[in-house]
């Protein structure tokens, strides 16, 4: 069963609404706590396992922080990118001159501005994306409007 939990702040607490079960709601202290306890809050009125139950947290925040939210997470997305790029063309220049050129492996440390150890590692394990989903990054973030 997929629910989706939308969640804001009510005071020092997480007011949690399940739309899609009617009388569905808890509150949470923090945000890591809000699946679980939406899902036992469904698995309770539905009688089905809590974790039979896929959560997505929705936050409700106000408009300038969710801005900056949204900010903040494109730009690690971006950088997790530009990481992993960099891990790939790293693992091609030091094969690259390691076994094309014939070069040392102080050599290519030289040149690519890393340890020797770093090179050996690196030339000992294949090429990776280094990207990983942050913690959080099941949590959309809604910003609220203004009402008039």
């Amino acid at each position: 069963m997929k629910i989706t939990a939308k969640v804001q702040r009510s005071g020092d607490w997480w007011a949690i609404r399940v739309p899609e079960v009617d009388g569905a709601f808890s509150q949470a202290k923090r945000l890591d706590q809000v699946a679980e306890l939406a899902a036992d809050a469904v698995a309770v009125l539905e009688d089905v396992a809590p974790t039979d139950i896929e959560v997505t947290i929705e936050a409700d925040l106000p408009q300038n922080a969710g801005v900056v939210v949204e900010d903040a997470r494109t730009s690690n997305r971006r950088a997790a990118a530009a990481q992993s790029e960099a891990s790939i063309a790293m693992h091609r220049a030091a094969q690259h001159l390691r076994t094309v050129t014939n070069l040392s492996v102080r050599d290519v440390a030289q040149l690519l501005g890393i340890s020797h150890q770093r090179v050996s590692q690196i030339l000992s394990t294949p090429p990776r994306d280094v990207s990983f989903p942050p913690p959080g990054s099941d949590i959309r973030v809604t910003i609220a409007t203004a009402k008039a």
